[in-house]
């Protein structure tokens, strides 16, 4: 089979206004990124249209070296339903250049199943990350050198919270000394650089309902505390307006295509292990707007992504999803059953049964929060028949739907069946109103606890001595309210990565917290987990290349 690129490069595009006019969206209204992308203005969401459509979440078990395709089967579903003649178009995030030319390699679907033009996508795009970043260090900039200009009237920040991004994955920036050389350089201080996609710009955007949110937003974030322990905020420094112009063009969602030439909207693009892991709630309103069926996904496994969708976005955003589909394959679930990594391309059905009681735990997860859940089987190519007859027969017999996603060889063929089976699910089960896992009111430890004992499987929660100073902070500020955006390993339910399958009993250990003011959550960093990710011994930029003219190494 043709690579991810050489499929994409066999497909001869439709111009973006073709695509726009698809779905109803007027051509006046688009603003072109050459000829196969658009920005789409949020001034078109049609809230009665929202409340119409049927969103549907996307999500896995937990994830493995393996990968699961969660990206390739939601795109696939969107391929699938207007096969069988339904409406629908897919909100996707859009890709970070940290993995792409880290471990992934690319991140806009696979095979016969992918956003299109996937070079663009995957790379500098319409700049919206390139935007973030210069909007987060902007800000970092600008109050370095408020301190400096200041600081002989006696201004000063006896604790600094804004640090920098960037969107590569450069461990050597994770703690750093700035302001060295002499005083003209600056204040002499300690700080660090985040990954782009855990900035709170990138949250912000994403939860923004207009640009006045947005500008409201940015009014909020918090930069630190003065000398008499007073919050000083964006708001403070004067720059909010400035900010919000930086940020002014990437506010509005992309517009691209998918292998099979339906709409799609790639927007925004935090990660789900150190952020909140969801695409931009415009972009999923603008797909309600104008489709009767939008497909989005949310990062990782169910304990991260999906947790956070319902909890952080659809309780924001007043998101109702009509259907959960949580995605499997026979390698992740053999991982989970105790198989070594090289041999989980071999039949091994105990492997196999072990591993789905990590799919259960996901299942029964999602179901406390209301949904009604199915199976997506992703199917690669050395799964057997037997395999797969397993795993439907575990899922007949705990009563939930199952279909196998085959999008990724076959294209919007290859997902008829589970295009069918939501289709049906939707029209048979009537959505219960959508519960979450915490309410408001609850202490910051409560949710903690909740999530992480309850959905986890964890013992007690461990709040150590520096995330017990943001916790009396947050009390005094009145932050107490915001929901919590949990930063975890992505490869366990608990924080230590090689504890797969299904663990509980263990302690939940928070070393830290991050007061997201303006984004208005709370980020609970816990384990080992590193908000900037370090490369790979082998790196995928490795294989990245031009050849003849053309791309290669992306994926």
């Amino acid at each position: 089979m043709k690579s991810d690129i050489e499929i994409a490069r066999s497909i001869e595009l439709k111009k973006i206004k073709q695509i726009a006019q698809s779905v109803n969206i007027p051509d006046e209204e688009i603003s072109h990124y050459g000829r196969y992308i658009a920005k789409v203005p949020e001034t078109l969401i049609d809230n009665e249209k929202v409340s119409k459509s049927n969103l549907i979440l996307v999500t896995a078990i937990t994830p493995t070296k393996a990968g699961i395709g969660k990206t390739t089967v939601s795109i696939g579903l969107a391929l699938g339903l207007n096969r069988i003649g339904k409406k629908a178009i897919c909100a996707l995030r859009e890709p970070s250049l940290g993995p792409c030319f880290g471990m992934k390699g690319g991140a806009a679907g696979g095979g016969y199943a992918q956003v299109l033009p996937m070079e663009k996508i995957n790379l500098h795009f319409t700049g919206d990350f390139h935007a973030i970043t210069s909007a987060h260090n902007m800000i970092a900039a600008l109050l370095d050198n408020y301190m400096y200009q200041n600081q002989d009237n006696g201004f000063a920040l006896k604790e600094v919270l804004w640090n920098r991004v960037l969107d590569v994955n450069d461990r050597g920036l994770r703690y750093i000394i700035t302001g060295l050389g002499g005083k003209t350089n600056g204040i002499t201080r300690e700080s660090s650089f985040d990954i782009t996609p855990a900035s709170e710009i990138m949250a912000i955007l994403c939860l923004a309902k207009d640009e006045d949110d947005l500008r409201r937003r940015i009014e909020n974030i918090l930069l630190g505390f003065t000398i008499d322990n007073k919050p000083f905020t964006v708001k403070d420094l004067g720059i909010a307006g400035a900010i919000t112009v930086l940020l002014k063009d990437s506010l509005s969602p992309n517009l691209v295509q998918t292998t099979e030439h339906t709409a799609a909207f790639v927007h925004g693009g935090p990660f789900a292990n150190i952020a909140h892991g969801c695409n931009s709630v415009l972009a999923t309103k603008l797909a309600m707007t104008f489709s009767d069926y939008t497909i989005t996904e949310a990062g990782f496994g169910a304990d991260l992504g999906a947790e956070k969708f319902y909890d952080i976005k659809c309780r924001k955003a007043g998101l109702q999803p009509k259907l959960t589909i949580i995605v499997a394959t026979a390698q992740g679930l053999k991982m989970h059953g105790g198989v070594e990594l090289d041999k989980i391309k071999e039949p091994n059905m105990e492997g196999l049964k072990e591993g789905m009681k990590n799919l259960d735990k996901h299942i029964e997860n999602l179901q406390s929060f209301g949904q009604t859940v199915v199976v997506a089987f992703n199917k690669y190519a050395n799964d057997t028949d037997e395999e797969i007859a397993l795993v439907r027969s575990h899922c007949k017999d705990m009563g939930i739907g199952f279909a196998v996603n085959n999008a990724f060889v076959e294209g919007g063929e290859g997902a008829i069946e589970l295009a069918n089976l939501v289709v049906k699910t939707i029209d048979e089960n009537p959505s219960a109103p959508l519960s979450f896992a915490y309410e408001e009111d609850d202490s910051v430890e409560v949710k903690v606890a909740k999530v992480a004992c309850e959905h986890y499987g964890a013992k007690q929660v461990l709040f150590g001595p520096a995330a017990r100073k943001k916790l009396k902070m947050i009390e005094e500020l009145g932050f107490g309210k915001f929901p919590i955006c949990i930063a975890k390993t992505q490869y366990s339910f608990s924080t230590d990565p090689k504890q797969y399958g299904v663990v509980s009993g263990f302690n939940f250990n928070v070393r830290d917290i991050v007061i997201n003011a303006g984004a208005e959550m709370l980020v609970i960093v816990a384990g080992e987990i590193m908000r900037m990710p370090g490369l790979p011994k082998e790196p995928q930029a490795l294989h990245i290349d031009i050849v003849d003219g053309e791309i290669e190494g992306l994926s």
